[in-house]
C-alpha cells in the first residue's frame, strides 16, 4: 500500500510540473510507475531521455526533465548545426548511494569496482548515465557532465581525445535556473575556477603541449590531487580559450574540430581511425597523445609557444576578473 500510494504522490508532483501551461518548468511527456528493484521508483519520459529514478524529492523531480533537455540543446549548440538523436537516452536518478551503489554492481559487473570508487558524482557506462541525490546543484552538474560523454558516445562517429571530451563536459557544470528555465555558465564554475586559480599560484600548470597528450586515467593513477585539479581544471580553460578568447577568433575552428569528428572526418592515420571509431576498443595512451596533439595541429595551429602564451593570459583574466 505505501509503494502505490509513493509512486501515485511522486507521479501527481512531477505531472503538476509537466502539465503547466507555460512548459517553462519542464519538458516531461509522460510518469508511469518504475517497477525497480531499489525501492518506489518512477520512469519519467521526454522528447529525448528516460529517466528512472527512485528521487522523491519533488524539486529535483519537477526540474529534471526539463534540465535534461536543456543540457540537450546545450550540447547540440557546440556544433556548427545541430542533430537529432534517433533514440531516447537513458539516465538512472537514484535516491541515495546505497541504491546507486547496489545498481552499479549489477549494472557493470567486472568494472563495479572501479565506478564505486566514485564517491559523489556519475558515469556514463553502456549508454547510460547513471547517477544518486548529492543535492540539487550537484546531481545537476553531475548530470550535466556526463550528459555530455553521453550525448557524443552516441552521435560521434569519433572518440574525443581527452582533454576536449573532458573540457566541454565542464561547460555544463554550473546550470542556473530563472523563470523555470535552465542555462549553462561556464563563467559561473567556481569549483573548476578555484582549482585553476590555485594551480597557477602554486605554478603546476601543465605545458599545453603535455597537457593535450594526456589520460586523465594517467593522472587519477598518480593519486595527487593538485594534478587531477590542474588536468581538469586546465582543460576546461582550454576549451573555453577557444570558444571565447578574443572575441570568439578560434570558436570557428573549435566547431570544425567537433564537426569532423562528428561526421568521421579527422585527418588522422588508419590506425588511429579505427580506435577512434571502435568504442569496444580502449582509448589507449598511446592513441590520446598521438590524436590529442595532432588534431590540435591540425585545426587550432602548431605555433604552440605562441598559443600557449595567449592561453596562460586567457587563464589568469578568468582568475583575476
Amino acid at each position: 500500500m505505501f509503494r502505490r500510494f509513493a509512486l501515485i504522490w511522486m507521479a501527481a508532483i512531477v505531472c503538476t510540473a509537466g502539465c503547466s501551461k507555460s512548459h517553462k518548468i519542464s519538458d516531461l511527456a509522460s510518469a508511469e510507475s518504475w517497477k525497480s528493484a531499489y525501492g518506489p521508483g518512477l520512469k519519467l519520459t521526454t522528447a529525448h531521455y528516460e529517466i528512472f529514478t527512485t528521487l522523491d524529492d519533488p524539486v529535483i523531480l519537477r526540474q529534471v526533465p526539463h534540465f535534461m533537455e536543456s543540457a540537450y540543446r546545450g550540447y547540440n549548440e557546440q556544433l556548427p548545426e545541430p542533430i537529432e538523436t534517433a533514440n531516447k537516452f537513458t539516465v538512472y536518478l537514484f535516491a541515495d548511494r546505497e541504491q546507486w551503489v547496489d545498481f552499479t554492481k549489477a549494472f557493470t559487473g567486472e568494472h563495479a569496482e572501479l565506478f564505486c570508487k566514485i564517491q559523489a558524482g556519475a558515469y556514463c557506462h553502456n549508454g547510460a548515465c547513471v547517477t544518486y541525490n548529492i543535492g540539487r546543484s550537484r546531481t545537476f552538474s553531475a548530470l550535466g557532465h556526463e550528459g555530455w560523454h553521453q550525448f557524443n558516445s552516441r552521435h560521434f562517429e569519433f572518440r574525443l581525445p581527452s582533454w576536449l571530451d573532458e573540457g566541454a563536459a565542464m561547460l555544463f557544470e554550473s546550470p542556473h535556473v530563472e523563470n523555470g528555465q535552465f542555462r549553462f555558465e561556464p563563467g559561473d564554475n567556481a569549483y573548476r575556477l578555484d582549482a585553476l586559480a590555485q594551480t597557477l599560484r602554486k605554478n603546476r600548470m601543465i605545458p599545453l603541449k603535455e597537457l593535450l597528450a594526456t589520460n586523465p586515467g594517467e593522472v587519477l593513477a598518480t593519486d595527487e590531487t593538485e594534478a587531477v585539479m590542474a588536468f581538469y581544471s586546465q582543460s576546461y580553460a582550454l576549451v573555453r580559450f577557444l570558444r571565447e578568447s578574443n572575441y570568439g577568433s578560434k570558436l570557428s575552428d573549435y566547431r570544425n574540430l567537433l564537426r569532423d569528428g562528428l561526421n568521421g572526418d579527422w585527418p588522422i592515420d588508419e590506425v588511429s581511425r579505427r580506435i577512434a571509431r571502435d568504442r569496444n576498443l580502449p582509448r589507449t595512451i598511446l592513441w590520446n597523445r598521438i590524436v590529442g596533439v595532432g588534431l590540435f595541429e591540425k585545426y587550432i595551429g602548431e605555433d604552440f609557444e605562441n598559443i600557449e602564451r595567449q592561453y596562460i593570459a586567457y587563464c589568469r583574466s578568468l582568475v583575476t576578473d
